[in-house]
């Protein structure tokens, strides 16, 4: 295969994809959290399409900072060789409460 870059159309798969995401946390206690975040390499699963993994901590906020670990939903084709995964998870408890995380990432070449 010829080298794929983040902005490239694609037909099919594309093995050593990841995404990115820059999304808030849900409110909690009167504040919430920057997530940036870099999904693992593409995961396939039994039903030909595949999923991702992650983990890493939200930003430091209102003194305190959360973890998670999660993975991603199926890919989902958004067009002109393209695809999305939406993401929706909890982060740990700390400071006494808990995050909830959820979006779609970045679009990454591959429409499968």
């Amino acid at each position: 295969m010829d080298r794929v870059g983040k902005d490239d159309f694609v037909s099919g798969f594309v093995p050593h994809h990841n995404h990115g995401s820059v999304d808030y946390t849900s409110v909690e206690v009167g504040h919430v959290h920057q997530c940036l975040d870099v999904t693992s390499p593409p995961i396939q699963t039994q039903d030909q399409s595949h999923i991702h993994y992650t983990e890493g901590y939200v930003v430091f906020e209102d003194g305190h900072t959360h973890h998670y670990k999660a993975y991603s939903g199926p890919a989902i084709p958004v067009g002109n060789g393209m695809h999305v995964h939406y993401y929706d998870f909890y982060t740990t408890e700390d400071n006494g409460h808990r995050h909830r995380v959820r979006g779609v990432d970045r679009p990454a070449p591959g429409n499968k």
